[in-house]
């Protein structure tokens, strides 16, 4: 299942990309079901905090109508930041699954690990990996025709 809810995840991603914003999406899951799902709309929104994860916590919180999001999966096309990788904690999320790391900005184990810090009273099971040439692609190719324009 993690290989079809990462697809729906780049299905943000390229919804992101048509608005010439950078290609990230996010999706989560509670019972088997999409509750939450986000692109990133920095650029439209004109908010720094307009990032996919962020987006996707709002809509699954509202649907839940509360802010535990206990028992849900989020997946993301690429490895949250620290802003969202500590929303994803503040938010009890259970389990994240990543499709590329980011070497650059990543706060899931690549610079820094916030999902899985000992000294924080919630953990999150992270997997990496699920989709990743896809995950790794769209962005590749998003800043390889910005860099062309």
């Amino acid at each position: 299942m993690d290989e079809f809810y990462m697809r729906l995840a780049l299905e943000e991603a390229y919804k992101a990309a048509s608005t010439y914003e950078v290609p990230i999406g996010a999706v989560i899951v509670h019972e088997s079901g999409i509750i939450g799902r986000g692109h990133n709309m920095r650029e439209t929104l004109k908010d720094p905090l307009a990032h996919a994860e962020m987006i996707a916590i709002r809509e699954a919180s509202k649907h839940l109508e509360g802010w535990r999001l206990i028992g849900c999966t989020m997946y993301a096309t690429l490895e949250p930041c620290s802003m969202c990788a500590g929303a994803i904690v503040n938010s009890r999320i259970d389990r994240l699954v990543i499709g590329a790391r980011d070497p650059k900005m990543g706060c899931c184990g690549s610079i820094i690990n916030i999902v899985n810090n000992p000294h924080f009273n919630h953990r999150v099971d992270t997997t990496f990996g699920v989709l990743e040439q896809e995950c790794s692609s769209v962005i590749k190719q998003f800043f390889k025709d910005l860099r062309n324009k």
